[in-house]
């Protein structure tokens, strides 16, 4: 170590050189060259990854990829209809892309307008987790881009939280009657975008406004939110595929049609990935970014989720990135039981902020604390779309110091024995961030195969919303209790053992608390001491 910086011997010029991805007309390279797995270890993954690039081809031909819900896994192709297995999905990926792009044209000039005048200019997205992640991360990336303004602002629902919804209502004010409504659910009784939908019907009400002339439905033919927009004569419905899952779902109507409505090129989006298709779909582990991204992931986590994946991308436009990452892999890869049934427990923890906010945040534990984690950089070329930079220091701009911090903060871990990734893209436009969605999409599909499992389903995701079915059942029955039993005040072991439910006195103390906190429902607390003895009643 010297006073001009530590150089391993594992991350010299040479080595740089031989690792660095950088696929002709792409644009985006990758470097792992900071990662130090020993010099044969990418031809010793050789046999694993061609069995990966048999099974990813197999993907795209049409095979059933989820088993537990009988369905294809067909996302490739919402980039290159062509390439999908019948032709029937092929004409109803080019046809939803036409409607998507009339829909918007027409909102823009007018054509489709709110009933009380004017135009719409304001696009609420009710949805979760897929339904809202992909569509947040590329409204923020991509809005207002190259100080254009955007054609409409978008705003999100994206949880059954109350004080959140009315945060954006709050926000939205008078301009609610001329926004547009965005509601996504692939089943239609996905709860918590319901709940959103429900809350917006209802404040149109309140602000005397027929909300099925702002309303559009983004779901699965036939649903119970396609069957509802019919009833109702909503504005537009666009289609939800049942080989499309929520993860993966950007490059649908999900991310599309508010993309378009934001007035976002989507063609440039979809081109950027198509782009990192055809060269990820090359099976070649050392010229292929994504399979050489999971590679990395293998060997850093000793391919059980040995260590967690931080993403620092140096971009403000990309703050949101590591959210979206955090469901396309966590909830891909996050699997108890591989393919032979064993139980496995996989996964990789992904989680990050931006650069270089966090040389003042979580830097500092990564390069002196537990070192349970590996980084992924993203660097953007490009500081920003004026001609030129202010000058903040003689012959250096803030863009400077930004590419300074991150290669700094990547030399300081480096020091330290922490391992990284770069990832480096020559701007924030449509086709770079096809490009970044592309290529993580991929990998999670390669690592997936290298350890076994199936990234296409999400078990644990149902089992947690039959669980909170299951509270909703229990708080149903506690307020029947009260109510039969108005003026009659209960402590939670009292009540629990009075409904039979006395294995979950925990959760009906949860409850009531909950009941206590909230007015207009007449449950009230009376403390008592020690706590757990204070007593709960409906008013008579």
């Amino acid at each position: 170590m010297s006073g001009t910086g530590y150089q391993s011997p594992n991350m010299n010029w040479e080595r740089f050189k031989s690792l660095h991805c950088a696929p002709p007309k792409l644009g985006l390279t990758l470097d792992v060259s900071r990662m130090p797995f020993p010099g044969d270890y990418l031809d010793s993954l050789a046999s694993r990854f061609q069995q990966a690039f048999a099974d990813m081809a197999v993907l795209e031909q049409g095979a059933v990829a989820n088993p537990d819900e009988n369905r294809m896994v067909g996302h490739y192709w919402l980039r290159a209809s062509h390439l999908a297995p019948a032709e029937e999905i092929a004409e109803a990926i080019t046809g939803t892309l036409a409607s998507i792009k009339e829909f918007a044209t027409k909102v823009h000039r007018g054509d489709i307008a709110p009933p009380g005048g004017g135009k719409f200019r304001e696009v609420l997205v009710i949805g979760i987790g897929g339904s809202a992640l992909g569509p947040q991360f590329v409204s923020h990336a991509l809005g207002r881009l190259r100080g254009r303004r955007d054609k409409m602002r978008l705003s999100f629902f994206d949880n059954t939280d109350p004080d959140g919804m009315d945060y954006v209502l709050a926000e939205l004010g008078s301009r609610l009657k001329h926004t547009l409504v965005l509601v996504i659910s692939k089943s239609g009784g996905t709860l918590e975008t319901r709940n959103g939908m429900l809350e917006a019907r209802a404040a149109f009400a309140r602000h005397g406004l027929d909300h099925s002339k702002h309303f559009v439905a983004v779901t699965g033919a036939g649903s119970k939110l396609d069957q509802l927009a019919q009833k109702e004569s909503w504005q537009a419905r666009f289609p939800m595929w049942d080989w499309v899952g929520g993860r993966t779902s950007e490059f649908s109507a999900v991310g599309l049609l508010p993309a378009a409505l934001q007035g976002i090129k989507i063609d440039q989006m979809l081109a950027g990935a198509a782009a990192m298709d055809a060269v990820t779909r090359q099976p070649s582990l050392r010229g292929n970014p994504a399979a050489l991204l999971a590679a990395m992931w293998l060997w850093a986590t000793d391919g059980r989720g040995a260590k967690d994946m931080v993403i620092l991308p140096y971009k403000d436009r990309l703050l949101l990135f590591s959210r979206y990452l955090q469901q396309l892999v966590m909830e891909s890869l996050g699997k108890e039981l591989d393919l032979a049934g064993r139980t496995v427990n996989q996964g990789i923890a992904v989680y990050g902020n931006k650069g270089s906010t966090d040389q003042h945040a979580y830097v500092q534990q990564l390069r002196e604390g537990v070192n349970n984690f590996f980084v992924t950089f993203i660097e953007v070329l490009k500081d920003r779309d004026q001609p030129a930079s202010l000058e903040v220091e003689s012959g250096v701009t803030s863009g400077d110091y930004l590419q300074g911090f991150m290669l700094g903060t990547r030399e300081a871990l480096a020091e330290k024995d922490r391992h990284s990734i770069t990832i480096t893209i020559p701007d924030i436009s449509p086709r770079s961030i096809g490009m970044l969605i592309a290529l993580y999409e991929r990998a999670v599909g390669f690592y997936a195969s290298l350890v076994g499992i199936n990234a296409y389903h999400q078990p644990g995701v149902e089992a947690g919303k039959q669980a909170a079915g299951g509270v909703i059942e229990l708080r149903r029955q506690i307020v029947a209790a009260l109510h039969a039993t108005a003026g009659t005040a209960f402590t939670a072991e009292s009540l629990a053992a009075r409904i039979n439910q006395s294995a979950t006195t925990e959760l009906v103390y949860k409850i009531l608390e909950h009941l206590a906190a909230n007015p207009g429902n007449g449950i009230v607390k009376t403390p008592r001491k020690p706590w757990h003895q204070s007593t709960y009643a409906l008013l008579a």
